[in-house]
């Protein structure tokens, strides 16, 4: 039986920049931790990067929805939107980049 090996490079694709943008975004919350809702919006944030949404951007795009929502409302610091923000641009991208079939 043979073994799988690791691919040693790998390419840059609109769902690994998705992908980072998502990593990017908590790292933010989990730095300006404590105000309002921040526990609520870690949780959404979470549920987001799950296999299940990282498999249906649909499910990924209305999760983040409630995340800008939250975000918003709960007055998030600015470094906070901004990644929001990042992540609504790579969401978009990614969906484009589905679209146009350049990613699975």
């Amino acid at each position: 039986m043979p073994f799988v090996t690791e691919p040693t490079g790998y390419e840059k694709t609109a769902i690994s920049d998705l992908q980072g943008s998502w990593g990017n975004l908590r790292d933010a919350v989990v730095e300006n931790f404590g105000f309002p809702d921040s526990d609520r919006l870690l949780f959404h944030i979470n549920e987001a990067m799950s296999w299940e949404s990282v498999r249906d951007i649909n499910i990924m795009s209305k999760t983040f929805l409630l995340v800008q929502n939250i975000a918003i409302q709960a007055h998030a610091p600015e470094e906070v939107i901004e990644w929001v923000d990042d992540v609504r641009e790579s969401i978009d991208e990614a969906v484009a980049a589905i679209a146009q079939g350049e990613a699975k």
